[in-house]
């Protein structure tokens, strides 16, 4: 048998002694199908609202904008998948080296911010702002896929500290990855570690939800009621109520199955080969292949959620730990974390990988072997060991990354 798949047994076996419960894999698949968390015909209603496209007198888009639909940025392969799209974030150090947002002047003479989001849409030229020489902090953002986030919003923030102390301890402190507490917009409004976006900012798919409809959409609800500029409202259009849309999009996110494999490309021996050497290699210490959902019936989310018997006591395989760690790609930008998270950046989980064509946060890699080198900082070590394999090596895990 593979020393993958014992550790896999094993780590499944001690869940079981440890904590009394037997995980069920979670659902995979990109056929549009409910994972069983809500009917179909509730999953088919909340995807037409999720590809909706909303305008301006109607639904209140803009006045600054990314997108006119959810689909926009999640469609590559199915409806929740990832996309070309990339979005811009922007700001400055001050005197003390401290991050801070940018300040955009819109063509009006008036000015948003502070944000790190650049809006690049907008219903009007006066809505329109550029940056400034001092906001000489950068970064593009690649989106990032939907499929299995409701899984990941139901695994327990101790599981996510477990992750990090084993990193800390395995590595003698080389790696360890960062969780940050972030706010809730929805229940009693508490904290949770964060996992959603590349700096994990957010931790609820409704939270996500509602910061995503007015900052890539421009359009307001209950959780976040303030537009970022008043410049090219419509003149006596009331601003609509969308926070029933906001609970439909995390209907749909919720009702998402997690990313399937190639499964003949896996169960070929190359790519079973590359899965041990990913392992040996230490990709696997951030790349984390196993997660678990708490149980059925836990309330998450300040008590305003309900783990469904379709998410809890699941395990799936995300191939990412959910932390912040710095690898040399980190982009600069602070947002819901602390200062010492400026150059962190989120693991990519890799399930779905072969859906992609462009790799790291901004897409600046174009193949796996450039993605891998790009490694620096609590990578190196890593990063050392692949480079020390032999050609045919490292073909066997791309192959394996290949089947994810």
């Amino acid at each position: 048998m593979r020393i993958a798949s014992i550790t896999v047994l094993l780590a499944m076996a001690l869940c079981v002694a440890v904590f009394g419960l037997a995980y069920v894999e979670a659902p995979s698949g990109f056929d549009g199908l409910s994972n069983g968390s809500v009917d179909q015909a509730t999953m088919d209603a909340a995807h037409d609202q999720f590809a909706e496209i909303d305008n301006v007198n109607i639904d209140g888009l803009g006045p600054l904008f990314n997108a006119v639909s959810c689909l926009d940025c999640h469609q590559s392969v199915a409806d929740g998948g990832h996309s070309q799209v990339r979005e811009l974030r922007a700001g400055h150090l001050d005197q003390r080296g401290t991050f801070v947002a940018a300040t955009i002047t819109l063509n009006d003479g008036s000015t948003v911010g502070p944000r790190s989001l650049i809006n690049q849409r907008a219903v009007c030229p006066e809505a329109i702002g550029q940056l400034g020489l001092r906001e000489n902090v950068r970064a593009l953002r690649l989106s990032l896929a939907l499929f299995g986030d409701g899984f990941v919003e139901a695994v327990s923030d101790d599981e996510l500290l477990r992750i990090s102390r084993n990193q800390y301890e395995s590595t003698r402190g080389i790696i360890q990855g960062q969780p940050i507490y972030v706010d809730i917009s929805e229940g009693t409004r508490g904290k949770r570690i964060g996992r959603f976006g590349w700096k994990d900012q957010h931790a609820s798919l409704l939270s996500f939800s509602s910061d995503a409809y007015l900052n890539e959409m421009g359009i307001t609800n209950n959780f976040s009621p303030t537009e970022a500029t008043q410049t090219c409202n419509p003149p006596g259009v009331p601003a609509p109520n969308n926070t029933d849309d906001i609970f439909n999009f995390a209907t749909f996110m919720r009702a998402l199955k997690v990313a399937p494999r190639d499964e003949n490309l896996a169960n070929s021996t190359e790519a079973q080969l590359g899965a041990d050497l990913f392992d040996f290699v230490g990709c696997q210490t951030c790349h984390v292949s196993t997660l678990h959902t708490v149980p059925a019936g836990t309330k998450l989310n300040g008590g305003a959620y309900t783990v469904s018997s379709a998410i809890g006591g699941k395990v799936f395989h995300p191939y990412g730990d959910f932390l912040l760690h710095g690898i040399g790609t980190g982009d600069g930008i602070v947002q819901n974390g602390p200062q010492n998270t400026r150059n962190k950046i989120r693991t990519m989980p890799l399930w779905g990988l072969r859906t992609r064509v462009e790799f790291l946060h901004d897409g600046r890699a174009h193949d796996l072997y450039e993605a891998i080198r790009s490694h620096r900082g609590e990578a190196d070590a890593v990063r050392d060991r692949f480079d020390r394999l032999s050609t045919a090596q490292k073909t066997w895990i791309v192959r394996f990354l290949k089947s994810l």
